[in-house]
């Protein structure tokens, strides 16, 4: 009996060493993969045209569930918002009435409005001259237009969310993307107030984790274009390799110029914006604020001295002052 049981001991010793190179390959540290060239969107919203395929083949390919639609009163977006299961987002941005009327328009006076008949339809002969000549109704110079911008996580080169998460998990990929594990996150939502650009936001209906634009990490290590790039008809969505994009970005924005287009501009394709600039970056037909950017977005390390020297300075005068007030008394 007493020999079984030493058996059975030396037995399971036996294995339990067995299983010590298996248990120290796994402490193991794994090298990390190669480095590739940075990876981003050049988004040209002067191509967009507010078809939604972007959105979605993005929730196609990564399985995001459907928003429910709803009339939010501004124009045919009903998306809203970028959110955790909303990771492409088509702006439509109405402008009105933009043009002011000349000196010239405004001294005419104003005469009899014209009748309208509103019941019979107003038959104008087939040889009639348009009221408005052809060629003057592009979006670009008409007063009234519509601005469309397909919105997506920005990729930072500096990311905030990155460098407030406490966990470690938003890292950067080979491919120099933004990425967040899943397995890591705690859903405490410090990268979500973080963020500048109100991109990333927790599943507060589901995980509770926070999510956003992967560029479609899956399809990169395979060698694959995006979905939501793959799916735009009109490539108003570019993907390649940034420094690339930067440079075709700068002649398309030169192309309009020249073409009388004088408000295009980029936005994010220089190191300005948070310091290192944004790999997933835009052409804009109007300022920052219209697209609900932020012109001069702020990271979350350029408030720590600031904010330490403020706490130093008022426990200083506050140390100050009971001093003051303890010898009085």
């Amino acid at each position: 009996m007493i020999e079984e049981r030493g058996r059975d001991a030396l037995s399971s010793i036996t294995s339990e060493v067995k299983q010590v190179p298996h248990l120290l390959g796994l402490l193991k540290k794994e090298p990390p993969l190669p480095e590739q060239p940075a990876l981003g969107f050049f988004t040209d919203t002067s191509l967009c045209i507010g078809c939604k395929a972007c959105e979605v083949a993005c929730k196609q390919w990564n399985q995001l569930p459907a928003t429910a639609p709803d009339w939010t009163g501004t124009s045919y977006d009903n998306t809203k918002q970028l959110g955790a299961t909303t990771w492409r987002h088509v702006q439509f941005i109405e402008q009105i009435g933009r043009r002011k009327p000349t000196a010239t328009e405004t001294a005419k006076p104003v005469g009899k409005l014209p009748e309208l008949n509103l019941f019979q339809p107003s038959v104008e002969p087939q040889d009639a001259i348009p009221a408005t000549p052809p060629g003057t109704a592009l979006p670009f110079f008409s007063s009234d237009r519509w601005l469309m911008q397909s919105d997506v996580c920005k990729h930072c080169a500096n990311a905030p969310c990155q460098e407030a998460c406490p966990t470690g998990a938003i890292i950067r990929t080979e491919f120099d993307t933004v990425y967040v594990q899943q397995d890591i996150c705690n859903g405490c939502g410090y990268c979500v107030v973080a963020c500048p650009f109100g991109v990333i936001a927790r599943d507060n209906g589901g995980d509770g984790q926070a999510h956003k634009c992967t560029l479609c990490y899956d399809r990169l290590k395979d060698g694959m274009t995006p979905a939501c790039a793959k799916a735009c008809p009109t490539n108003s969505i570019q993907f390649g390799e940034v420094a690339t994009l930067k440079q075709h970005a700068r002649e398309r924005v030169g192309e309009l110029q020249k073409h009388g287009v004088d408000s295009a501009r980029l936005y994010g394709a220089d190191d300005k914006i948070l310091e290192g600039g944004l790999n997933s970056f835009f052409l804009l037909l109007d300022e920052p604020e219209t697209y609900n950017l932020p012109t001069n977005p702020s990271r979350p390390s350029t408030h720590v001295l600031p904010t330490s020297l403020g706490t130093i300075i008022v426990a200083v005068l506050m140390g100050l002052m009971s001093i003051f007030f303890f010898k009085k008394e």
